[in-house]
């Protein structure tokens, strides 16, 4: 059993050691938490319980303290994806609801497993999540005062459960101030992806990674008989072609860990059961 989380890159904007440490700290103890639920639950449902952690913390931009966008509303984007049925659910611009994971956690009972925007939001409604809103005075202030973070914001967690099984999930508050209706690739299989033997979450430019197809392409290489760390190798080398900004987490079903990012500032957490690793 293993788990690893990131919570985006290191590009808000308070860049200070005070907050460097607060992340730090946090990643650590949501990835305890989530290993001690992973006991006794699917890597689908740890996945899950993980980045909703994430998300109702104020460090990350993700669920509360979601990035503000151009018309000053807050839309959101989460995926979730089992590695062992290869079900896909998510919701793509959805505004106030506090956890996004958890829509496309009741999504994937549906046929119909990724909604957007007011219809994602009136599914949320009918299956009883109440309104909530994720706006908090930082990102308000962000918003006045024009202040952009480079849109390199997002929080996921791929879990390896007991039975060899993976999940990925992956959600965002967007890069701020975006064009009204721009998709993120945290709900597209570019950003979040896993199979049977191999799990990857996204962060970084959205743009980017869409169209590198970066989860897609790593997980395929590794079912094709690649080393994790070759596949994210070829795969970070054809991003730097086109000057792509990426990050991912991965997990493969020999339980390696991997993680790789454009810039060293990517933030993240990993848990063995007896070794962690937290960014630096």
């Amino acid at each position: 059993m293993k788990i690893i989380i990131h919570g985006g890159f290191f590009s808000e904007s308070d860049q200070s050691n005070e907050v460097k440490l607060a992340k730090q700290n946090s990643l650590k103890a949501i990835a305890a938490k989530a290993f001690d639920y992973l006991q006794n639950h699917t890597a689908e449902e740890t996945a899950v319980y993980a980045v909703s952690l994430l998300e109702d913390d104020t460090l990350y931009n993700a669920g509360t303290g979601s990035q503000i966008q151009s018309d000053g509303k807050i839309r959101m984007s989460a995926s979730l994806m089992n590695g062992d049925n290869q079900k896909f659910s998510g919701v793509i611009n959805i505004e106030n609801v506090k956890d996004p994971i958890q829509i496309a956690r009741v999504l994937m009972k549906e046929d119909d497993r990724v909604l957007g925007g007011n219809g994602a939001k009136m599914y949320a409604t009918k299956k009883g999540f109440p309104d909530y809103s994720t706006e908090i005075p930082q990102r308000r202030k962000e918003y006045e005062e024009k202040v952009k973070n480079g849109g390199k914001g997002t929080v996921g967690c791929v879990a390896l459960d007991q039975n060899g099984k993976l999940a990925a999930a992956t959600s965002t508050g967007g890069k701020g101030f975006e064009i009204i209706g721009r998709i993120s690739d945290s709900a597209t299989v570019a950003g979040n992806f896993a199979n049977r033997y191999c799990a990857v979450s996204c962060t970084g430019v959205g743009e980017d990674i869409v169209s590198n197809a970066t989860a897609a392409k790593i997980v395929t290489r590794v079912t094709d008989g690649m080393k994790l760390e070759e596949a994210f190798d070829k795969t970070f080398t054809e991003l730097k072609e086109v000057d792509g900004f990426a990050g991912a987490i991965a997990i493969d079903s020999n339980g390696n860990f991997f993680h790789q990012d454009s810039d060293p500032t990517m933030v993240f957490a990993s848990f063995d059961g007896s070794t962690y690793e937290v960014f630096n």
